[in-house]
Formats: C-alpha cells, sequence, structure tokens
C-alpha cells in the first residue's frame, strides 16, 4: 500500500511550528507494515486542492493534517467536499459535542464553530474528544473516471491528532492491510555511540551491502550512530547478526530497542540499586537534565550542581584553590577533584564530571577550545579521567558532544562493576 501525507498550515512552512505529524505517523504506520512514501507540505488555503488530486494517482491512502477547524483559512473539509460534489450535512450529534464542549468555557457557539459539524454526505466522522473538529473518512472510490485513495482528514493539534490517529486511523488500515496482502517488513535498529558514520560503515557496511533484499541506512547525530535495517523478518535477522557480532562494534553497542544511552545508565544503576551524582562545569547541567528525563531517575539520582565558576568549585565541592590555581580548571587534576567532591559530598556509588572550553573563546595552547575532561568514579573511590578533543562550531553542539562521551565513560564503568561483581 502506497501511502502519502499531506500536512496543511502556513505556520508550518514559516517556521513557527514545528511540523512532528510526520515523525509521529511514520513510526506508528511502521508498526502495522505500512511505510510512508512521500510528503508534502502547503500552506493553508486553495492550494490544498490541487496538491491533493496530484497524489491521487500515486497512492492508496492519503492522511491530511489540518485545515478542520472554525476559523477562515480551515478550508480543507470544504475542497475535499467540493472536489467529490459531496454536499455538506450538519451532524446534530457533532454540534451537540461542539456546543456542550464549548458551554464548559463558558462560552456561547457561533456559526464558525458550528460548521465544524458539517459532514461532506458519504464522509464517515471521527470523534475527537480532545477538541472541537472530528475527523473524516472517506473510503477509495471512482470519481470522474479516476480511482481516488482513501482519504483521511485530521485535526493540526498533535494532541487531536494523535490519539486519533491510535483508536479511529490505525485499526482501518490494519484492515486495508489485511486486504491488501504480502509479507508486511521488519525493522531492527542499532544504536552505537563513540564512533563516526564512516567507521561504522567500514565495519559492517560491506556484508551488509552484498545482501540484495536488504535496505540499510545510518542516522547520525552528534556522538551517536544508527545502524537502520529493513526487510523481510528472515533478512532482517541475518543483517542483524553480523552487526551484533562484529568485534569493534561490542563496546559501542548500546541498544538494539531504541534505547537511549542515559535510560541505559539509569536502568543499569536501578539494577544494582546504585546512586549517581554529577558536578557539571562546562556541560551546564545537561548532564543532569539528561539522566532526570528517564522515568525512574528519582531513584538513583541524588544531585547534579553546577559548578560552573571556580568559586562555585571551591564552595560545592571542596576543591582547593591551590589546585585550580596549579592546574586551571580544565585540567584532569580538577576533573578527578570535582567527582571525587561530589560523590563525596552526597554520598553516591558512582558519580561523574565534566569540566572543559566550550568557546568561542577561552581556549589556551594546552586546553584549546573543545577540549573537555570528564571524570567517573564508582565503588571505593576508583576513578577514571579522559580528555576529549571535539573541534565544533557552537556551544550547544559541544554540550550534547561532552555529555555523550561522559556517558558513554559511565556506561563503561557501569558494566565494569557488573563483571566485577
Amino acid at each position: 500500500m502506497r501511502i502519502e501525507v499531506l500536512n496543511t498550515g502556513s505556520e508550518l512552512l514559516l517556521g513557527a511550528v514545528v511540523n512532528t505529524h510526520l515523525a509521529f505517523l511514520g513510526q506508528q504506520l511502521f508498526g502495522i507494515g505500512l511505510r510512508i512514501d512521500r510528503q508534502s507540505c502547503v500552506p493553508d488555503g486553495p492550494v490544498i486542492g490541487p496538491v491533493m488530486r496530484e497524489s491521487f494517482s500515486r497512492c492508496d491512502v492519503l492522511l491530511v493534517t489540518g485545515g478542520l477547524g472554525p476559523t477562515s483559512d480551515d478550508i480543507t473539509r470544504e475542497l475535499v467536499a467540493g472536489f467529490f460534489d459531496l454536499p455538506l450535512e450538519r451532524d446534530e450529534a457533532v454540534f451537540a459535542l461542539i456546543k456542550d464542549r464549548v458551554a464548559k468555557f463558558g462560552r456561547e457557539i457561533n456559526e464558525s464553530l458550528a460548521r465544524q459539524a458539517d459532514v461532506p454526505r458519504g464522509m464517515t466522522m471521527l470523534p475527537n474528544p480532545h477538541g472541537t473538529a472530528p475527523g473524516l473518512y472517506l473510503p477509495a472510490r471512482t470519481h470522474q473516471g479516476q480511482a481516488t485513495p482513501h482519504i483521511f482528514l485530521l485535526p493540526g493539534p498533535p494532541r487531536e491528532l494523535r490519539p486519533m490517529v491510535l483508536q479511529e486511523v490505525l485499526p482501518r488500515l490494519r484492515e486495508l492491510r489485511a486486504k491488501a496482502g504480502g509479507a508486511p517488513e521488519t525493522m531492527k535498529v542499532f544504536r552505537i555511540v563513540g564512533l563516526g558514520e564512516s567507521q561504522v560503515e567500514e565495519m559492517v557496511g560491506p556484508a551488509l551491502q552484498a545482501m540484495p533484499d536488504l535496505e540499510l541506512g545510518y542516522c547520525a547525530r552528534s556522538g551517536e550512530v544508527d545502524v537502520r535495517l529493513i526487510g523481510p523478518a528472515e533478512t532482517v535477522a541475518r543483517a542483524a547478526a553480523i552487526v551484533r557480532t562484529e568485534p569493534a562494534l561490542r563496546e559501542h553497542l548500546i541498544s538494539e530497542t531504541n534505547e537511549t544511552i542515559e535510560e541505559i545508565i539509569v536502568n543499569l544503576l536501578r539494577g544494582r540499586g546504585a546512586t549517581l551524582s554529577s558536578a557539571e562545569s562546562c556541560t551546564g547541567g545537561l548532564l543532569a537534565h539528561r539522566i532526570t528525563n528517564v522515568p525512574g531517575a528519582s531513584k538513583v539520582f541524588i544531585a547534579g550542581p553546577v559548578t560552573y565558576a571556580n568559586s562555585a568549585k571551591v564552595q560545592a565541592l571542596g576543591i582547593d584553590p591551590a589546585l585550580l590555581e596549579a592546574h586551571t580548571a580544565v585540567s584532569e587534576e580538577v576533573a578527578r577533584a570535582m567527582a571525587l567532591g561530589v560523590k563525596h559530598t552526597f554520598q553516591t556509588d558512582f558519580s561523574v564530571a565534566t569540566t572543559g572550553v566550550a568557546g568561542p573563546e577561552g581556549g589556551t595552547p594546552e586546553s584549546p577550545v573543545g577540549t573537555v575532561f570528564i571524570a567517573v568514579a564508582g565503588p571505593g573511590d576508583e576513578i577514571e579521567v579522559k580528555r576529549r578533543q571535539f573541534f565544533v562550531s557552537d556551544r550547544e553542539t559541544f554540550k550534547h558532544l561532552a555529555s555523550q562521551a561522559a556517558f558513554y565513560l559511565l556506561r563503561r564503568k557501569l558494566l565494569l562493576c557488573a563483571k566485577s561483581d
């Protein structure tokens, strides 16, 4: 089945709103054995009509988002009704729901709100318990001698669209998928840290590219690479075995289930009943932020002071001012003292510390911009310090790369401790 998505809304093209629909729809559809073949985005207004009609010859299912609301630029419903010569009919049940919802906010219904209850004859109304505009579904048909796809009109706000997709759209697409037949594709994603995209491809690419029915892809992010395998289940299983057993990847392969490295760290800590603290300088709290984004982090994460200034390192972590004077804040010695200081202050089992130069100023010949020292301390105050040098042009990227490197070192420490238990 060929599926297209048409996102409507001038705010998407102006950059005022980030279009999150495609990522959500792609993930949900692949879960039932379907893939999006094409996505288009158009502003509000009449242009929606011709772009929608262009897709009819290319797809079996068209998902249209936006343009179902009460304002004058919400005309998707009317455009579809006009193209198929479907008269609009007021659905009294939908009208009553809209009227009741509006009343709860102390308002009276007006004609702009009421037009959301106008349903083109022959289209199925898709309930929207999270908003006033219902979705609409028109089964595939022949119109003016042309075969048209199954059309789903969905509201624009994600809090309305997502529940509707899960509850109303996916069940219908599962039925269509079953009728279409054929074996669905499967996908496996390996998450790798500490290596570049070209390094990973050099290790496993030749063997994977030799498999003709395998779709191979790489997705590189700061400090991380995904290897994506798509194809028949048997092919994906054979390809996964190649990635899984590559010796050079073993230490860097962190997940086969889309887990983030911070989720893995929290789970490792919870598994051994251990606690963690962090002391951050150059990462500005990003380590603590990422860890506390993981559900269950409160059971393992105790504290994460951001000791940006030298005075804070002295006051919060008990670092000797003479150490800072002798070695500077960006040094192996200070990173070590930060990790031990926060570990002792909050009496945690593990700690991690970062100190570096994010730039664009502040570098020295000994520690140029992009330098970071990372220290990880474990039971018995066993500590490991690594120096990394990143070549980046902005502070945000530097902070993310430094946090990735810190988590990689912490994960390795946790795994080594687990082996020695």
